[in-house]
């Protein structure tokens, strides 16, 4: 999937991956698409609450190894 910008946030344990994300989502237009990449467990249940909460769109989860890979629509 086509991004426009990217966040690692492996080894960051909640909520700092959220945290990274909403910083990072401010600096997008509206529509653009950020990925992220996390290994927190907790950021399963964290991404899709965030998103559902700002008013992003969760456009995606995979699993990658031993972490997801989150795309998120800022909306």
């Amino acid at each position: 999937m086509d991004f426009d910008a990217e966040l690692d946030a492996l080894g960051l344990l909640c909520p700092l991956p959220v945290l990274k994300a909403r910083k990072r989502l401010q600096a997008l237009s509206s529509g653009q698409v950020l990925r992220v990449l996390a290994d927190d467990p907790a950021a399963l249940i964290d991404m899709p609450h965030f998103c559902a909460e700002a008013g992003h769109e969760l456009v995606s989860v995979a699993d990658a190894d031993a972490h997801q890979i989150y795309h998120l629509r800022k909306g």
